[in-house]
């Protein structure tokens, strides 16, 4: 049996189940959960189940938590292997234009909360093109997680540039030479050829998954994800400036300017080889700016003056393309399996709302008042760093919790935080003047509201294609030839049946 028919048959099981206890005329009586079952994504090590920032949360809320923390790298499998199991946790946090996940909420596996919502004053959508962009069509099948409108930056070895005399990159030519002389001018100064330039990780999104590779062909003119051409949306891989901005990465690829296991380094190591005098430059969102400064400072405060940020790059000929985000960055889904019942859901939409309260928010993105941070002039200050136990509690925070914020989150915290350097402070203030600067010229996705109907029947098939192309076609093992008979492999799979029927639901989107 395959995946996708688990995830079908799983999800049929349990609509089955349900609608036979209800006919059945025994249906379960509604009761309050003592535990949430929750899954969602790491991006360093896993709380303990029984630190202080999970019983404080707990005790907010008044619910016992239990959570399943996945390593971002390995999140994808994960997911697709647990919605085809038949133990689905009660809140997860899921990309839902997944074509698994939504064939699984679709066949009622998840509460569909496009009308459930409003009364929860933390739940409701705040933004309605968030919103909007966060539905399947119309449904809302989670509750979306707030992120800027913009993130894309560019960070890099602020000492080494200055060593090499090199200036701040304006162009995707400027950025290649940084690179190079990154990886060739011995920047450490230690004698040997042992840095280079680009760092990249293994990447687990799909195509236009704000990778350092949709963000570079985004600079290249391609589309974020869908874009207009000859009056019709086409996927942005299938435009010449696609394959123009994967000729140009391919040349840093071959050149070794990026580090030789872009294809494998998981995503929760991947400051580490810019902390370790390895690689000089992140292409990623703008908080990596002041994350990376603060690393330095905890290493050596005499010493941390070594990282500098820009916005987005423009192309050779001096145009200007910026990668948008979405305006939120996945959603908590709500699941069946345990929570059959309306006043079941509403019991778990009242803990929801009230971890994404002003206090819960302040749990989740900032920790514990007075055990971690303390509030100066309205802004969250770092204390206690030098204490164990508190850098344990501000790991959970930054690496873990803080995927369960919905408003107060990433880019959007309760509280502006205070740095503890003028320098940190500089790269905290940049990251709103490039984004207001980056938004005249960003691009965004005018098929985010949509998924094809072929989409979720054949996605699992079809997403994989293009990325798993892209990476080999950098790696070297196929030719740009094979990378475009890729594509047409994508049109002759179903891609010619979804962008027909994404073109047509767009068409129907409200103006």
């Amino acid at each position: 049996m395959t995946i996708k028919t688990r995830i079908v048959a799983t999800a049929l099981a349990l609509s089955t189940a349900m609608a036979g206890t209800a006919c059945g005329g025994e249906e379960e009586k509604a009761s309050s959960l003592d535990t949430i079952n929750v899954m969602t994504k790491l991006f360093g090590t896993a709380p303990d189940p029984g630190g202080e920032l999970q019983k404080a949360v707990e005790q907010h809320i008044g619910k016992k938590l239990n959570i399943t923390w996945v390593p971002n790298a390995d999140y994808n499998e994960k997911l697709n292997v647990t919605l085809a199991s038949n133990s689905l946790p009660d809140v997860m946090g899921v990309n839902e234009k997944s074509p698994t996940f939504v064939r699984a909420a679709q066949a009622g596996a998840f509460w569909d909360l496009t009308d459930k919502l409003d009364k929860y004053p933390n739940l409701k959508p705040a933004d309605e093109r968030r919103a909007l962009n966060s539905s399947v069509n119309g449904k809302i099948y989670g509750i979306y997680r707030t992120r800027p409108l913009l993130r894309s930056a560019v960070v890099y070895r602020k000492d080494w540039a200055a060593k090499l005399g090199l200036s701040e990159p304006q162009t995707v030519d400027d950025l290649y030479q940084m690179a190079k002389a990154f990886t060739e001018r011995d920047p450490d100064g230690n004698g040997k050829k042992d840095t280079y330039g680009l760092i990249i990780p293994k990447w687990p999104g799909f195509y236009a998954s704000n990778s350092p590779y949709d963000t570079m062909e985004t600079w290249f003119g391609a589309p974020n994800g869908w874009g207009e051409r000859g009056g019709k949306l086409v996927p942005g891989f299938d435009t010449e400036e696609f394959y123009q901005a994967n000729r140009f990465m391919k040349k840093w690829v071959d050149e070794g300017l990026v580090n030789k296991d872009f294809a494998t380094l998981d995503a929760g190591s991947w400051n580490d080889p810019f902390i370790q005098g390895k690689g000089g430059i992140i292409i990623d969102v703008n908080v990596r700016g002041t994350d990376l400064a603060g690393r330095f400072r905890q290493a050596d405060p005499k010493d941390m003056d070594k990282v500098a940020m820009v916005g987005n790059m423009k192309r050779s000929d001096g145009q200007k393309f910026s990668l948008a985000f979405t305006g939120y960055l996945d959603v908590l889904a709500i699941s069946k399996q345990r929570i059959r019942t309306e006043e079941q859901l509403d019991d778990v939409l009242k803990a929801l709302d009230k971890l994404q309260d002003k206090t819960g928010g302040a749990l989740l993105t900032h920790g514990i008042q007075g055990r971690n941070y303390n509030l100066e002039d309205g802004k969250a200050v770092l204390i206690n760093q030098d204490d164990p136990q508190v850098k344990t509690l501000q790991n959970d925070v930054d690496k873990a919790f803080i995927q369960l914020g919905t408003r107060y989150s990433v880019g959007g915290s309760l509280f502006p935080t205070k740095f503890p350097t003028e320098q940190e402070t500089k790269l905290f203030e940049l990251r709103d003047t490039l984004m207001q600067e980056d938004l005249k010229t960003a691009v965004h996705n005018p098929a985010l509201p949509v998924l094809a109907p072929t989409q979720i029947e054949k996605g699992q098939t079809l997403d994989l294609i293009v990325p798993d192309a892209r990476i080999k076609y950098l790696s070297g093992e196929i030719t740009e030839e094979q990378l475009r008979a890729e594509v047409k492999r994508w049109y002759d799979s179903g891609g010619t049946q979804v962008a027909q029927e994404v073109n047509d639901l767009v068409s129907k989107l409200p103006k």
